[in-house]
């Protein structure tokens, strides 16, 4: 039986939530904005880069637990434009960004099929080593790994999210 993944599953599906909750009354035209206040830019995560990135996390949880993750895979695309090395940028021509609907389905669809392969791993899974290197001091588990992915990453751009709603005039969701 399995007790950990559904554990790590929790945070996810949280987080899914609040991810969803904090979309609500963003028009498309500004999904790809820096927030201005006062007529000052806030060079900060903007919702698209937000939700870009964290839809890159779910395929490396698929696949370090087993499972195929063919269908969550991020393009290379996704990848150049939404890496932990990627600088979020002013789109205010939405020619840079994938649309909204785009990106809030690949990162929604992917955190499902994360979701569902945490709840079915065994627990032995996840006390395997880290198979990623740079993190594996930090992180030193599969188990460690997906609860940072799952849990803290996603809250931590979330943070981002809910500043940058209020930042851009939408205030808390």
């Amino acid at each position: 039986m399995s007790h950990i993944g559904p554990m790590i599953a929790a945070s996810a599906k949280l987080g899914l939530a609040y991810a969803e909750r904090l979309l609500k009354d963003i028009p498309a035209d500004k999904y790809a904005r820096f927030a201005r206040v006062e007529g000052t830019v806030i060079e900060s995560n903007h919702p698209a880069f937000i939700y870009g990135h964290l839809g890159l996390y779910a395929s490396h949880v698929i696949s370090q637990l087993g499972c195929d993750a063919s269908d969550y895979t991020p393009s290379a695309h996704y990848e150049k434009l939404f890496s932990k090395d990627a600088v979020c940028v002013d789109d205010p021509e939405n020619s840079i960004y994938p649309a909204m609907d785009e990106v809030n389905g690949h990162l929604f669809s992917n955190y499902q099929a994360a979701i569902a392969a945490l709840e079915q791993a065994e627990d032995d899974v996840f006390q395997q080593a880290n198979p990623n290197e740079a993190m594996r001091e930090r992180f030193p588990t599969i188990g460690a790994m997906h609860g940072f992915y799952i849990g803290g990453h996603f809250m931590m751009h979330m943070g981002q999210m809910s500043a940058w709603r209020r930042m851009a005039g939408f205030g808390p969701a």
